[in-house]
């Protein structure tokens, strides 16, 4: 029988680990916040509540969507609050669940994560850029496609000279989009010029199981980042306190300014509006601000959303090679990926290879709905992995040092996988192409792993 303490042991990672702590704790409480804050609020607010509209065009169904994603995301938050403290090391998920069942299950979501989930998210954000580019000024293919491309090795070449430069970079432009959003959730009803219809709710209509979970996929897709902080613990001052507070206070900072402009689209322009465009149409941020505030205002959400994007972007290249770094001080993946500059401590090696997969998924998937959905399921398999590492560990690991623990557990979390093993099957039936690709980069990962450590 194996004790309590030789399974505890054999979870932990190797000794090499420790090197995960090497880069420099250059991150405060504000910086953590506002990495979570520039990570969730990029694309998806403009782009995907048409989306979300059209497949659930009652009023109701449609706010308690972005109430629910909201309102999951925190479940998922409070549950990787717990873990991320524990575990203050770059790494994110990585780290715990090599830690809760086996260095495999690490490596395969670690290579998730870095493969599909932020390389992904990159790529589709740099392809949101070009669409919302597109309001503005007329663009070919071949012109949206080096657009993007040329916009994800501008954020590489900033996160590959210093973290503090990426983070500098991402609490300006944080700063920049909460400022503008709320100014056109507060300012937008008061002194816009109008509404495009007379009932700007509409006249609702039947919504479906499976419709509110395709939905959700978006919805899921726009709180995409709440757990930004938990990949940069190793740099993150006194990480066993502002680590969980800058989870909660990003989350909530992003789920009020979402719900305000949501309320916004709704008033300007109608939900039966909001629910029959196409994607021939502006976005329905700029189709708001044209309602509101006339031509201008159009320019100014384009503007808007440019630096959104421009932001988000910029903060999932700064967090996602965090990953690559932490598996390759374990050995579990090229060690190149673990050098970091001399001057700044910068694992810049990461930030290039990210990159450059981000940038052959620009190339394979110039449709965002495909990405997006790519992506999402990808989020969806690694985040009940890591929620039920939570578990796992209350049992195997009664002592070690909680800095904090979850609220609500164990009914908060288990309700969380829940509802991430929902959103997982309506994809599958609405999505498979895009669901097996997200599969096929974690198989692949299985013999890769047994090359590596062998």
């Amino acid at each position: 029988m194996v004790t309590r303490k030789s399974a505890k042991s054999r979870s932990e990672p190797s000794r090499s680990s420790g090197r995960s702590n090497d880069l420099p704790r250059v991150l405060t409480l504000k910086d953590a916040t506002m990495l979570v804050v520039s990570s969730v609020i990029g694309v998806g607010i403009f782009l995907t509540p048409d989306v979300v509209g059209k497949l659930l065009p009652n009023p109701f169904w449609f706010c308690v969507a972005w109430l629910a994603g909201g309102a999951l995301s925190l479940a998922g938050a409070l549950a990787n609050a717990e873990l991320g403290a524990m575990f203050p090391r770059a790494g994110g998920n990585y780290v715990y669940l090599r830690a809760a069942y086996h260095p495999m299950v690490g490596f395969l979501i670690g290579w998730l994560q870095f493969f599909a989930i932020f390389a992904g998210t990159v790529a589709t954000l740099a392809t949101g850029f070009t669409i919302s580019l597109g309001s503005l000024f007329s663009l070919s293919s071949a012109g949206q496609l080096a657009i993007a491309i040329g916009l994800i090795w501008i954020t590489t070449a900033v996160n590959a000279y210093a973290t503090r430069a990426g983070a500098w970079l991402n609490t300006v432009t944080a700063y920049v989009k909460v400022a503008s959003l709320v100014a056109l959730v507060v300012l937008g009803p008061i002194l816009g010029s109008g509404r495009a219809a007379a009932l700007p709710l509409g006249h609702g209509g039947s919504v479906t199981l499976e419709q509110f979970g395709v939905a959700f996929s978006p919805v899921i897709f726009s709180y995409l980042g709440w757990n930004a902080s938990v990949y940069v613990a190793g740099e993150i001052e006194r990480p066993g306190r502002n680590l969980p507070r800058s989870l909660f206070w990003g989350l909530g900072i992003c789920s009020v300014i979402y719900l305000g402009v949501n309320a916004t689209y709704v008033y300007a322009i109608g939900m039966d509006a909001l629910a029959g465009r196409d994607h021939n149409q502006p976005a329905a941020a700029v189709a708001a601000g044209r309602v509101l505030f006339g031509e201008r205002g159009s320019l100014v959400v384009a503007v808007m959303m440019l630096v959104s994007i421009f932001g988000s972007l910029n903060a999932n290249v700064l967090v996602g090679p965090r990953i690559a770094y932490a598996m390759a001080n374990d050995g579990l993946f090229p060690g190149g990926a673990a050098r970091v500059s001399k001057g700044s401590g910068t694992p810049w090696v990461a930030v290039v290879v990210q990159s450059m997969v981000a940038t052959a998924l620009v190339i394979a998937f110039p449709n965002l709905p495909s990405v997006l959905d790519y992506t999402t399921f990808a989020i969806v398999l690694a985040t009940i992995a890591d929620t039920s590492a939570l578990y796992v560990l209350r049992y195997r690991d009664p002592g070690r040092e909680r800095p904090y623990r979850a609220w609500g557990y164990p009914a908060l979390p288990m309700l969380y996988i829940l509802a991430n093993v929902a959103i997982a099957a309506s994809l599958v039936s609405s999505r498979p192409r895009e669901c097996l690709t997200s599969l096929g980069v974690v198989l692949v990962g299985v013999p890769i792993y047994w090359l590596i450590v062998r």
